[in-house]
């Protein structure tokens, strides 16, 4: 048979508008396969053949020979092709070939790999690696371009950083070091994994964490899993995976992942908020608020799909509808758990002035908290305007109470306007306008709040009730109103409408041709319409407004009307789930009286019971309302039926609110947190996260952290002292034009029924490489400059096809490029848009300064003892202790991206030094600032710089002995400190102008003084030529800069 040789070629054929994406799978795939060339390889094979794949596709569905011939060998299991969400096929060509073949049983052995190349391809380099290394080395051999083989480099080290335990934080405290608890916001493990955005704020703790490792600290950092929830359990009803399962396994991948950036995590504190052992001490917390009236059951009205069997949050409602299914959803009262975060308003707002946080943050915790200072006043009801007195004769039901911040508008009152879920709504419609108001309601309730209440519902709808209340100031009887923009959940449910003052009032009374009246002049701000009969003769009329108010809310006290109140727009914590997938409750019911009781807390924790069915029962129950063994606890001599446990599970949020308190002491069996190690880590020195959580997460948090300091259990009144918001990582920017055309595809119907031509406009997508830039911020298409282009980079999304996976980064790059890419990219807290060019400038970077240290002469002879017998020079040396400096700042105020620029500028201008150089002493400090940007090569460069060291010092006999000894981390080597001496600069460079003209440049001792550098300027011989025969009328001279003479 005559053998051939199925040959791979990495190029357009393969995902033809990403070549990124077929230089990572290819890369990834021949590499595990064996030593083979990176920009392709062959394998034997009887024919040639395309085998396409799809989205979630195997690499040979679809195609029975690849899966016949290759899939024993090239793809032993059946995980999806990574980068699943892009479609295309691989390219195989047959090609004449050497090799064993295959043993007969459609397995190869022994394929022979020959190399094949693309002038298209990004895989194609001018040369290949050939060098081979054991993991071992400790000077490693170069590739033949040059660079180092950073896949090897980065494994190395990651396998020694584990298994020496480099970055695990001892258990005993040490009060004779200062302490660095820095924390990231730990992810919820999903099944996607990590994107690129994701890393972004893990590689800015790392980096601080490093550093602050080498400065001494005791640094804290760790990492877990936020893995109860909603998501997990819908996953989990969507591929039948049971969501403990599911949760394993994205750990794992997760955990993996986050090892292959190198990160500094202490994995031996890694928790899991599904961990029994973790939600104990969940429960435990629970069982406090419980017992000190912080956590209660109430009737509430919730937004309950009867589809989905749960409820649901304002934000999955959409027109009285699910998000998910457009199922209809109604407003439903449900016994649910509460937790009083309300009594702890005004210490949440008040300690905001405590934090170091983005003022951003803090203002959307005040905005959502919602203090405001008011008066509650009642308006007493009447049954109609017709049989009251006339001075409002009292009629059941009582008065309505209304908050109002704005008291000295209450004469301008001229309705009062209820929320559909008022309490005693039933009692103030009268018999003619029930049936009208019922169906309002009814309605009304079908809406979210957010749908209620939204800026964008232009057109207000309401109800008459047929009842009126009486101003208390004015003795006016006004109409009682229902309307769906009341909310029952803000204030007493009721509102005083001042429609001359208030533009959602003014909507309102517009629509239903309701009195307007103005009573402030709001040029003046003045009061205006007055009658000094009211409120006992009281006098306002021409007062200013703020004057007035307090003299109105003084008036309302003293005659009984109103009460001053500090009101709060924060509504008690709905508590309740009505799903598996969440901690139980340490709740049962008495099985007689119905009466909850806390459990005992030596019988922690109430375990999650393990079923298979987790699917909602539809009725308002939780799925652990079928599993009746659990439900039921009977009484272990008699079996007599005692308790019944709370079926409900707890949010997502509730593992969240203390976990950074477990890190500290994770392993504790006996309480939540050892004291003494809580008083010496609390509180998290800083906490990087996205602003998503700026008000759910965040402030659950500080409320349970203000419960368990009130306890004792913590010694801080706050738990995160600084914050810090990652900006969004967006896709690559894209560029498109819009084409306009009116061919017959363009045509569309028109009312009537008959075609008409309408233009058609079409985006069309083009390669970076077509598109000019023009100016700053235009772009146009190189072929054609008329065609305006635009550029613009998006969210990333699956459906767009713009995720960038790290994993396929690493692959490419490596983790230390990317780590540095993410930096770089711009300051931490903004928005950027990702570019796979830029990683790939960072890999350079970091080859270059490779080069530095291993360049081809050293590492071919072994002996570089002449570098030794040099001493640096002070330029050498003012250059070195600018960068400690620069980096050394940067790193402190988070300015990475500056940082990294300093280090590139250092490397370009250390190629530029005269050799010999002494790398020891000039490279030494450079590796330690670069390790915690890129810590992988770092640590590689750094047993160089060693070895070189003790040539340098005598202390070894030969060059061999450098790759014998044993490998170091420099983790907690010392930060190197710059010395002030060597930032004077000896001498200065002036430009000199005639006439504000450039005539020659001038270098002179930087001490020199204006007469000394103007005399100066004026022998340099360019200048004189432009000065002979001149006079100077004018001398400009700026420091440091620029001198420059005027004359005529």
């Amino acid at each position: 048979m005559d053998r051939r040789c199925l040959s791979f070629t990495a190029g357009q054929n393969f995902f033809p508008w990403s070549s990124l994406r077929a230089a990572s799978v290819a890369r990834f795939w021949l590499r595990r396969l064996g030593e083979v060339p990176a920009e392709g390889g062959s394998f034997p094979c009887r024919r040639s053949f395309l085998c396409p794949f799809t989205p979630g596709s195997n690499l040979y569905t679809g195609c029975a020979k690849s899966r016949e011939r290759l899939g024993p060998w090239l793809w032993p299991t059946n995980e999806a092709l990574p980068g699943k969400q892009h479609a295309g096929f691989w390219r195989w060509q047959a090609s004449a070939a050497s090799g064993s073949g295959t043993d007969g049983s459609g397995t190869f052995a022994d394929p022979t790999v020959t190399q094949v190349r693309n002038k298209d391809s990004i895989l194609a380099p001018e040369t290949t690696e050939t060098a081979h290394r054991e993991p071992e080395s400790i000077v490693p051999s170069p590739r033949a371009d040059g660079a180092y083989d950073f896949l090897a480099v980065e494994r190395r080290w990651q396998e020694f950083w584990e298994r020496e335990q480099i970055f695990r934080t001892p258990d005993e405290v040490d009060w004779n070091r200062p302490k660095y608890y820095i924390l990231d916001m730990f992810p919820y493990p999903s099944g996607a994994g990590l994107h690129v955005g994701h890393p972004e704020g893990y590689t800015a703790t790392d980096i601080l964490a490093r550093y602050k490792r080498m400065r001494g600290y005791n640094v804290l950092h760790p990492m877990g899993w936020d893995a109860f929830g909603l998501p997990a359990e819908q996953f989990a009803l969507d591929t039948g995976i049971h969501p403990a399962v599911a949760t394993e396994r994205n750990i794992t991948r997760f955990r993996k992942q986050l090892k292959s950036l190198g990160f500094s995590y202490d994995w031996k504190r890694e928790i899991n908020t599904t961990s029994p052992e973790y939600y104990r001490w969940t429960q435990w917390i629970f069982l406090q608020l419980y017992k000190r009236g912080l956590a209660y059951q109430a009737e509430i009205p919730v937004n309950w799909c009867p589809a989905l069997g749960t409820v649901l949050a304002n934000e999955e409602v959409i027109d009285g509808r699910s998000e998910r299914g457009g199922h209809p959803v109604i407003r439903k009262p449900m016994r649910q758990w509460v937790l009083r975060i309300t009594a702890y308003a005004e210490r949440l707002l008040k300690d905001l002035d405590l934090l170091d946080w983005p003022e951003n943050v803090k203002e959307m915790q005040r905005n959502w908290i919602g203090r405001s200072e008011g008066v509650e006043v009642t308006f007493p009801t009447v049954s109609d305007a017709s049989s009251a007195s006339a001075k409002g004769a009292l009629a059941e039901p009582p008065g309505i109470t209304v908050f109002t911040t704005r008291p000295e508008t209450i004469s301008g009152a001229t309705y009062l306007v209820v929320a559909p879920e008022y309490p005693i709504l039933e009692e103030l419609v009268t018999d003619a306008q029930r049936e009208q108001v019922q169906r309002y309601v009814e309605q009304a309730l079908r809406r979210s709040d957010r749908e209620r209440t939204g800026t964008e519902v232009k057109l207000k709808s309401g109800v008459f009730t047929g009842r009126y209340a009486q101003n208390p100031v004015t003795g006016e009887h006004i109409p009682i109103w229902v309307a769906d923009y009341v909310l029952g959940s803000y204030g007493t449910g009721a509102i005083m409408a001042v429609p001359g003052h208030d533009a959602r009032d003014r909507a309102f009374a517009e629509t239903f041709a309701l009195p307007i009246r103005i009573v402030i002049d709001e040029t003046t701000n003045q009061m205006t319409d007055w009658n000094p009969d009211w409120l006992g003769g009281l006098e306002v009329a021409g007062t200013n407004v703020e004057a007035a108010r307090v003299r109105i809310t003084e008036a309302l006290e003293r005659l009984h009307i109103g009460e001053r109140k500090v009101n709060y727009k924060l509504r008690d914590w709905l508590f309740s789930r009505q799903r598996y997938w969440g901690e139980p409750f340490p709740i049962v019911f008495d099985a007689e009286t119905g009466e909850p009781l806390p459990v005992d807390e030596q019988a922690l924790p109430v375990e999650l019971p393990t079923t298979e069915s987790i699917r909602p029962s539809g009725d308002g129950r939780s799925p652990l309302a079928k599993i009746v063994d659990w439900v039921e606890v009977r009484d272990p001599q008699t079996g007599q039926l005692r308790y019944l446990r709370e079926t409900n599970t707890m949010p997502q949020w509730a593992g969240s609110c203390w976990y950074y308190l477990r890190f500290i002491d994770n392993s504790n069996a006996e309480r939540l947190v050892d004291p003494v190690k809580e008083r010496y880590w609390m509180p998290v020195d800083l906490y990087v996260g996205g602003v998503e959580h700026a008000v759910l997460h965040l402030l659950y948090a500080r409320f349970w952290h203000k419960v368990l300091y009130d306890l004792g259990v913590v010694s801080t009144p706050e738990p995160f002292l600084r914050l810090v918001n990652q900006g969004m990582i967006l896709g690559e920017v894209e560029y498109t034009f819009r084409r306009e055309r009116t061919a017959a595809e363009g045509r569309q119907l028109v009312a009537n029924g008959h075609a008409a031509e309408a233009p058609l406009l079409e985006e069309v997508r083009v390669p970076a490489d077509q598109v000019e830039k023009i100016g700053n911020d235009r772009y146009v298409l190189k072929a054609d400059p008329r065609v305006v282009v635009t550029a613009r980079a998006h969210k990333m999304s699956k459906s767009r096809g713009n995720v960038v996976n790290p994993d396929d980064i690493v692959e490419q790059y490596g983790a230390d490029a990317l780590r540095c890419y993410l930096m770089f990219m711009g300051p931490l807290d903004q928005v950027k848009p990702w570019s796979t060019q830029g990683v790939n400038g960072m890999r350079r970077f970091l080859d270059r300064a490779w080069r530095l240290l291993f360049d081809k002469n050293e590492v071919c002879n072994g002996d570089s003892r002449t570098e030794h017998q040099v001493q640096p020079t002070r330029a050498q040396l003012r250059q070195l202790h600018s960068l400690i400096k620069r980096v050394t700042e940067d790193t402190e105020a988070l300015r990475f991206n500056t940082a990294i620029a300093a280090m590139i500028e250092f490397v370009n201008d250390a190629y530029k030094w005269e050799v010999p150089w002494p790398k020891d002493i000039l490279l030494g400090p450079f590796v330690l600032l670069l390790s915690p940007y890129a810590p992988h090569v770092a640590e590689e460069m750094w047993q160089e710089i060693r070895r070189r060291q003790q040539l340098r010092h005598g202390t070894e006999r030969d060059s061999d002995a450098a790759d014998a000894q044993v490998p170091r981390s420099l983790a907690y080597e010392p930060w190197p400190d710059y010395d002030p001496q060597y930032l004077v600069q000896e001498t200065v460079v002036y430009a000199v102008q005639v006439n504000g003209k450039l005539r020659g440049t001038l270098e002179i001792p930087s001490d020199a003084d204006r007469d000394a550098v103007l005399a100066a300027a004026r022998q340099v011989s360019s200048v004189a030529s432009h000065l002979d025969g001149k006079q100077v009328v004018r001398e400009i001279f700026v420091p440091g800069k620029i001198a420059n003479f005027v004359v005529r």
